[in-house]
């Protein structure tokens, strides 16, 4: 407790303002001191009400107020720095002390003019009021200071972006005493506020779009919003208390900004037993830097976990894409083949394949197809359609037959709104000579075959891509392979490899190169090939998964 300031001896003080006055106490928290301060002006017998201003930053407030009082709009004039009052006044105002950052100024209503026993009176609770409030602001901001100093040290103990979350909250509602909160994180590439709720493998990720509710209002407009009823507020949306079954009434949402000052998020806390305050607001505001700086790493280190599963899978796409590819071309009487195969990505949606065919009909089934796009959508698409080509395979029936049906599932799987992927592809059956050549070119980039005497043919006889209209009906073109012809079929990601000015390698350039590389073995003549377009698309912006195949009669 303490001593009661020393006082003239004609200043009388009534038994209550005494007992009043030692019940302000320095350990009591500012909000419960200024109470006891008005309590203690209205135990004086001329007093009426009394106001106790808290001015800050040029914005006055009340902080705790009794008894009548005239309605005061403006608040108190921030030059009161000493006791005032007219002779003849029944209004008293003092200043509890000041800096260059704050003001409290104690105003008391009496039911008629002020004595000078009451100024009196009046004055000794203002100077006492003064030296308990410094005392209990004091203590409060090394409160204030100790609770940020322990809250940071809390924030740093996890990289777990789920749990940084949840002691956030932890903090939060136990400093303001709010009965749940939230803290949203702000995606500025989507336009959306997002959070995590729960913890551990029970978490879920709630999106909001980044115009809409309070949170969102905050996000964009980064000023801290104090409702005591929220639905009377325009920008409070209740369809997520209705989903909830709870029912938000006060709430205090403010900005959470990284130290360059951006908003990287919103804390948003609900349902205090008594309003929140500014004190709860100034904490929050002094620790938001250092929630944010925690954040921005928790969520680097999720981004970096998230990247390193993904690339786990991807390797182990790969690899069960890999083992969806032929080792080696089958080894032939008549033909020599080879074939290379790069993805742009870790798995892409080039395809190749041979398919030994049913003895009946004998020979090999050679295919060549590009699924559209690339990356894991298009690898899955194409591990369909292989499996499908093979259950075709296996039953007896013309090559033209083979993308119709399969262009009729695809778009059956695609039914009901649901988007699927197209794909061009080539088909070739050869038979056990290796010599007679039967072929379907669905929208496929034309294979050429380049003749012993360095002539070429283009294969485009079929139809058009597989998978994107109904009901279509393929041609099938046929040839003959003399010894020392080549056929060469590729993938667009050959023919549309780019340089650095945006132009195409070309199926003529292609062609040209193959020719001059005939005499070769295939091998020899798909290394030259391949060596050839990656030094041209070396500079070039555009790449695309890439197949080239080589066959060579003997």
């Amino acid at each position: 407790m303490q001593p009661i300031p020393q006082r003239s001896s004609h200043t009388r003080v009534p038994p209550e303002l005494e007992e009043c006055l030692g019940q302000l106490e320095g350990r009591l928290t500012p909000n419960e001191l200024a109470k006891r301060i008005v309590r203690a002006a209205m135990a004086l017998p001329e007093v009426a009400g009394a106001r106790l201003w808290r001015v800050e930053q040029d914005e006055a407030g009340i902080w705790a107020e009794l008894g009548v009082l005239p309605p005061d709009t403006k608040g108190p004039e921030k030059t009161a720095l000493q006791e005032t009052s007219a002779a003849s006044s029944s209004a008293w105002t003092g200043a509890l002390g000041s800096d260059d950052f704050r003001m409290r100024i104690l105003e008391v209503h009496g039911e008629h003019p002020f004595t000078e026993e009451a100024k009196s009176q009046l004055a000794l609770l203002g100077r006492f009021a003064a030296l308990t409030l410094a005392l209990a602001e004091r203590r409060g901001t090394m409160e204030e200071l100790s609770s940020i100093i322990e809250a940071t040290k809390r924030l740093n103990s996890t990289l777990d972006l789920g749990e940084l979350i949840h002691i956030i909250l932890q903090i939060a509602t136990r400093q303001t005493g709010a009965g749940r909160g939230t803290v949203f994180l702000v995606d500025a590439k989507k336009n959306e506020i997002w959070s995590l709720v729960g913890l551990g493998l029970e978490q879920q990720v709630i999106r909001l779009p980044a115009d809409r509710g309070i949170a969102g209002w905050v996000a964009q407009n980064g000023r801290s919003v104090r409702l005591e009823n929220a639905y009377e507020d325009p920008r409070f949306e209740p369809e997520i208390d209705r989903r909830l079954g709870f029912t938000t009434k006060r709430l205090l949402c403010l900005p959470i900004r990284n130290e360059a000052g951006s908003i990287v998020g919103v804390l948003q806390l609900l349902n205090k037993n008594e309003p929140f305050t500014g004190e709860d607001e100034a904490f929050l505001d002094a620790l938001s830097a250092h929630v944010a700086i925690a954040l921005e790493k928790a969520q680097l280190h999720r981004e970096r976990v998230e990247k390193e599963k993904l690339e786990r899978d991807l390797a182990l796409a790969r690899e069960i894409q890999a083992g969806l590819l032929p080792d080696a071309p089958p080894i032939m009487p008549g033909i020599e083949i080879a074939v290379s195969h790069r993805p742009s990505q870790m798995v892409g949606g080039d395809y190749y394949d041979f398919v030994q065919l049913p003895e009946e009909n004998g020979g090999l089934l050679i295919v060549v197809a590009d699924v559209e796009g690339k990356g894991a959508a298009s690898a899955l698409v194409m591990a369909n359609v292989q499996a499908t080509l093979h259950a075709l395979a296996d039953q007896p029936g013309p090559l033209e037959k083979l993308p119709a049906t399969i262009n009729q599932k695809m778009i059956a799987a695609g039914s009901g709104g649901r988007r699927t992927k197209y794909l061009s592809m080539f088909l070739a059956s050869l038979n056990e000579s290796g010599r007679n050549v039967r072929y379907v070119n669905a929208g496929h980039v034309p294979p050429a075959v380049i003749r012993a005497d360095g002539s070429c043919e283009w294969l485009t006889e079929g139809g058009m891509v597989v998978g994107l209209l109904p009901e279509q009906e393929y041609a099938c073109g046929e040839l003959t392979l003399e010894k020392d012809d080549l056929l060469v079929a590729c993938t667009d990601g050959i023919t549309e490899a780019m340089d650095a000015s945006g132009n195409e390698f070309g199926r003529a350039r292609l062609v040209e190169l193959v020719g001059r590389l005939r005499a070769l073995k295939p091998q020899e003549i798909l290394d030259g090939a391949i060596e050839a377009v990656n030094a041209y698309a070396r500079e070039g912006v555009y790449e695309d998964d890439r197949i080239l195949m080589v066959l060579k009669a003997l």
